[in-house]
């Protein structure tokens, strides 16, 4: 399994249910990233897309605990061995966690490699991302500068891979 996120320097991802940093770049990562693939991610972050409306051209699992969600093109688990039990036919290297806060930090311990876009900036948060670079289960397997945002932020894209026993799956 695998995350992939977008962050400020403080490791803040998300203010009031939006993102911290408009970065069309960072878009196309993701697309690129995760289409085709099973993404998974919390109610507040389904509902923070256009519509509310799942993303096309990928399986999409929502993770919560409310258990009157019906949203078409969603499936849902209520608990992380509920959604282990809908991904196991599924390779690990297909499956994205695409955030909340909350459900980052319920499967980071499933994950292998995390994909990270570090915006150098600090912006109000509300929502945070653990901080990798003072994980010692972690290392930046890759770094690429990404260039500079329509606002003048500069960013770069960095992926993590996990060391020792690897993840839990």
């Amino acid at each position: 399994m695998r995350a992939i996120v977008a962050v400020c320097q403080d490791w803040g991802i998300g203010y009031r249910g939006g993102l911290l940093v408009q970065n069309p770049a960072d878009m196309r990562s993701f697309v690129q990233h995760t289409k085709g693939a099973t993404v998974i991610m919390g109610r507040a972050t389904l509902e923070s897309f256009p519509e509310q409306k799942p993303l096309p051209k990928r399986r999409n699992i929502v993770l919560s605990r409310q258990t009157n969600l019906e949203i078409e093109g969603v499936e849902q688990a209520h608990s992380v061995e509920e959604l282990m039990e809908l991904v196991q036919e599924s390779s690990p290297d297909e499956l994205w966690v695409i955030g909340g806060q909350t459900v980052y930090e319920q499967l980071l311990p499933y994950c292998n490699e995390v994909v990270v876009t570090k915006h150098d900036c600090i912006r109000p948060a509300d929502t945070y991302f653990p901080n990798l670079d003072k994980q010692e289960d972690w290392e930046i397997s890759s770094a690429v500068e990404g260039g500079v945002t329509d606002e003048g932020i500069a960013f770069s894209f960095v992926t993590y891979r996990r060391v020792g026993e690897g993840a839990e799956v």
